[in-house]
């Protein structure tokens, strides 16, 4: 399978750019504290608030696109930080824990009906950043409020740094290794039609999963694959993702594995999250076909990091569960995975994929009861 392109972009340059800067105005911001020979507590409340802060502005701007995205018409369907997750199933908001690498929040909503192509997009992307800028004023002025008292103001100068570190690197424009920020993503949205439809998609089919439905129990019409060319676009290539699990979902392996390595080695802007995963995807397929050796090819390095980055993830579970079943012959590793897949399955958000998972993973089970 060919390599990912490594490609050193405008966005690549710029944001190493935009780093150094937020560098420096964090160190301007905090100067006046180093200058005026900051004392040891104080230079330790410092630092436990840069910790303390990160979480607050994450919650915060998660919080933004919840409120924002109300505001033009989207419907609640999920909010996250860090793995606690509130969840709407049907008309009842569950509390679920669901662990994903790379991202410290998420808040999905239910995008408003298409009228002539268009929805609102702008508010509901930059929510986040609308309420992280609001909300670092308010620490701005509680810091000048309380300049001279030591540990609050080193405290609300901290929160104001990182509030306004956090809209500098989700407002710039920015996209690396196919990860696109707010202010990415707002423009590409707002400017290519496809990418405006497959946005909506993404968060309509999200929507439905919710709700406990399967990717196979939804419309077919959803899931048109798109073109290479259309698919330079992360939010296009997306969907081509979503085909690809319909199709795992539909048990069509054959398919799916084919349609997979012709994505994973196209040009496709796939992020890094949907390539792994993926990859995961595809060694389930080879294995459960008796390609045991294109699956060890698969499985390197990267590949396990990764699977153990995602190790309460259910797909990455049932296909670390068929590895040590059928590549490793190990039997008593494989009844631990499949122990600890159905406590985690019983408590996964999104019961329709967890109905789903259980199916592959019984796929293994006979596959291996056929082969002794």
């Amino acid at each position: 399978m060919k390599k990912q392109k490594k490609k050193t972009s405008f966005y690549q340059i710029f944001s190493m750019i935009i780093s150094v800067v937020i560098g420096a105005v964090f160190g301007v911001i905090l100067s006046e504290f180093l200058i005026e020979q900051i004392n040891l507590c104080e230079l330790i409340v410092m630092f436990v608030s840069v910790v303390f802060a990160i979480y607050i502005h994450i919650i915060i701007h998660e919080a933004g696109h919840l409120v924002f995205g109300l505001l033009t018409g989207y419907k609640f369907c999920s909010f996250r930080i860090m793995n606690f997750t509130w969840i709407k199933e049907k008309d009842k908001i569950k509390f679920k824990k669901l662990s994903i690498a790379g991202t410290a929040g998420q808040c999905l909503l239910s995008p408003p009906d298409m009228k002539d192509g268009k929805f609102p997009v702008a508010i509901y992307n930059l929510g986040g950043i609308f309420m992280n800028i609001i909300v670092s004023l308010v620490f701005l002025l509680f810091y000048l409020l309380f300049r001279e008292v030591s540990y609050i103001s080193v405290i609300m100068s901290t929160f104001t740094a990182i509030g306004f570190i956090t809209v500098i690197t989700n407002g710039i424009p920015l996209s690396m290794n196919g990860v696109n920020n707010d202010g990415y993503n707002t423009i590409s949205i707002m400017r290519n039609k496809n990418s405006r439809y497959a946005f909506w998609l993404q968060l309509k089919i999200n929507q439905l999963q919710s709700d406990g439905m399967r990717l196979k129990d939804i419309s077919e019409k959803w899931f048109e694959y798109p073109s290479y060319e259309d698919m330079n676009n992360n939010m296009v290539a997306t969907i081509g993702v979503f085909c690809c699990n319909r199709m795992m979902d539909n048990h069509d392996f054959e398919n799916a594995d084919k349609t997979m390595t012709e994505l994973l080695e196209s040009d496709a802007a796939i992020i890094g999250l949907h390539r792994q995963l993926l990859i995961c995807d595809m060694i389930y397929c080879k294995l459960i076909s008796g390609n045991t050796d294109d699956a060890v090819e698969l499985m390197d390095k990267k590949q396990k990091k990764f699977m153990k980055s995602m190790k309460t993830f259910p797909s990455v579970m049932r296909t670390e569960y068929a590895y040590a079943l059928i590549c490793e012959k190990d039997t008593e590793k494989a009844e631990k995975i499949k122990t600890a897949f159905e406590k985690r399955i019983s408590t996964y958000p999104y019961s329709g994929e967890a109905e789903s998972e259980q199916e592959l993973m019984e796929i293994v089970g006979n596959y291996a009861l056929n082969k002794a």
